[in-house]
């Protein structure tokens, strides 16, 4: 037993305290192949391509991983039916193969499909357009695991989705995508990516480049946390910062090939019983779709797209954003939705590459990729559901500047952490559920989240009953996913946990106020808090949760984000502009 103990301390892909600390001796004492900057999807996708390929690799992010777009998302994994209207198909190719791997082989335990409802309201032409879209959705990505679409009547369609107003559709046609847990997923890629060698380290901060020469050469960085400084050398510097890109590229002291723009989306999170659905739902608007997602005991209702120039880190949702979901929304369903029905809201940024129209739901979702000086690569764009062919490419691009030739992407055979096994686990929920005590539903939602990591999940809770018992203001959560997050996960604040390792944060109506104080006496245990610490992390959650609430009442992106941008940092440390 001690010796597993100890097997699993050392363990590559567990981002606790200890490693934390390795982690740190390593960055400045290391020379590595490549250094990727940004803790979102691209950034953790890239250093598991390249750990893959078999460099040296290095990722430091300056807060935590997935704290900026990549927690923010619609959370699905889709081909983009939009899209193939704007005649993009190779992206829409590219993207429902991506699909297609994370439900089969790369990810199973975390992509799952999703069914939609796609309501009808022209007679003779709408139909045999929409389907015969459709029919090259289901066919552009090769092989498929989902079902393809099927048409409905009006009363079939009414059966399906008994919330929708009578009038507001002559048929429907139902087709299927995938979602993900967007923030768990991205967390998964880099523990992926820290087993197979790369160091992973968060709340690191690069607040410089290094040069030999003509050439950048690695760069300098901060530990937040502490205020520690040290340099990482490197062959090479991706710069995967998202909606950051241009801020990290003034910071290298040179100009980049291209430009990013920040687009906010904001979603809004119902309970499920306030739509009676068995399906979710795409609905267009004048701009673009709505999309009304299955969530759990949830529904989440989104996106708007509009441009942000202000504070990158908090984007702010607005009443008018809120209002503008709603009234969308409520076109279609019979019993409308109501500020009091809407239990969480999220805001995020979408990094999308700027010069080609003045809309940002027109511009291109495709990414680009350029060495932008010696030893220094870029990657923008593109979507959540391309990060794995993102990250490949940015590789080959700095490929150039590494010592040797490297191999081939190969992460299209690599699944992420879990996967293995996971179907066979899912066969022996009852008997795991019986061996812990717990409701086999209960093991089937903890599979859906680890994988076959949820051995490693369970354990913890060997001789401490209390932890397999729910949270008491969070009972979709067991205690121990609270003490893995931070034991496990590189959870190093209380909002990490909250709003990220789990979505307490936006499933229940006090967003995670409630159980902050329990959260917080967990996560300090692995952490070492003492307890002033526990109570200024409670405080400081509390504080964003009140600066969201109320910049959610405000007109304005200004007046949301002088609100919201006002409230504490749990990370004292960072420095703007941040990477």
């Amino acid at each position: 037993m001690a010796s597993s103990q100890r097997e699993a301390e050392n363990s590559p892909a567990r981002l606790g305290p200890l490693k934390r600390e390795e982690s740190w001796q390593r960055l400045g004492a290391d020379k590595f192949d490549l250094v990727v900057i940004g803790g979102g999807v691209v950034g953790a996708g890239t250093a598991l391509d390249a750990a893959t390929r078999g460099l040296r690799v290095a990722l430091v992010e300056a807060r935590d991983l997935a704290s900026g777009t990549s927690s923010r998302s619609s959370k699905l994994f889709h081909g983009g039916l939009r899209y193939l209207e704007q005649l993009e198909f190779g992206l829409v190719r590219e993207a429902l193969r991506e699909r297609e791997l994370m439900l089969t082989t790369i990810a199973p335990h975390l992509v799952k499909p999703v069914s939609f409802l796609y309501p009808l309201t022209h007679r003779i032409w709408e139909r045999p357009y929409t389907a015969a879209g459709l029919l090259m959705y289901d066919t552009m990505g090769g092989a498929r695991s989902v079902p393809g679409q099927k048409h409905l009547s009006r009363a079939g369609a009414l059966r399906m989705v008994p919330a929708l107003k009578r009038s507001a559709l002559i048929g429907g046609i139902r087709y299927y995508d995938a979602q993900s847990d967007d923030a768990r997923h991205t967390m998964t890629v880099a523990r992926t990516a820290a087993h197979y060698g790369a160091v992973v380290r968060t709340s690191t901060q690069v607040v410089g480049f290094l040069r030999e020469a003509d050439r950048i050469s690695g760069v300098r960085v901060r530990d937040v946390e502490d205020g520690r400084e040290t340099e990482i050398h490197a062959s090479a510097v991706v710069n995967c910062t998202g909606v950051w890109t241009d801020e990290l590229q003034r910071l290298s002291g040179g100009r980049g090939r291209f430009r990013v723009r920040a687009s906010k989306g904001v979603h809004i999170v119902v309970p499920r019983d306030r739509i009676v659905s068995e399906s979710g739902m795409i609905l267009r608007t004048e701009k673009s779709v709505l999309f009304v997602i299955p969530w759990r005991n949830h529904w989440i209702v989104g996106t708007t797209d509009t441009d942000w120039n202000l504070d990158l880190a908090h984007p702010a949702a607005t009443k008018h954003d809120i209002d503008y979901l709603l009234e969308h929304v409520n076109t279609v369903l019979a019993t409308p939705l109501t500020h009091d029905d809407i239990e969480g809201v999220y805001a995020g940024l979408r990094p999308l590459l700027a010069g080609e129209s003045e809309e940002t739901s027109k511009l291109s979702r495709e990414h680009a990729v350029a060495r932008v000086a010696p030893g220094l690569v870029a990657i923008a764009g593109g979507k959540y559901t391309t990060y794995r062919v993102m990250a490949a490419d940015a590789v080959d691009a700095a490929a150039v500047d590494l010592p040797g030739r490297p191999q081939s992407s190969i992460t299209d055979k690599v699944p992420l952490l879990g996967a293995d096994g996971y179907h066979a686990l899912v066969n022996q929920a009852d008997h795991l559920a019986s061996e812990h005590g717990l409701h086999p539903y209960r093991v089937r939602h903890l599979l859906d989240r680890y994988g076959s990591m949820v051995h490693e999940v369970l354990a913890l809770g060997e001789g401490r009953p209390e932890l397999l018992k729910p949270l008491e203001h969070a009972p979709d959560y067991l205690g121990v996913e609270v003490v893995y997050a931070a034991s496990h996960e590189g959870a190093l604040h209380l909002e990490d946990v909250l709003a990220r390792r789990t979505r307490i944060s936006i499933e229940y109506a006090h967003r995670g106020v409630d159980c902050a104080a329990q959260v917080a006496t967990l996560v300090g245990e692995v952490l070492g808090w003492s307890k002033d610490q526990e109570k200024r992390e409670v405080e400081v959650y509390t504080a964003r949760v009140d600066a969201e609430r109320e910049s959610q009442s405000q007109p304005s992106d200004e007046a949301a984000d002088a609100l919201r941008s006002a409230a504490p940092e749990a990370r004292t440390g960072i420095i703007e502009p941040v990477s």
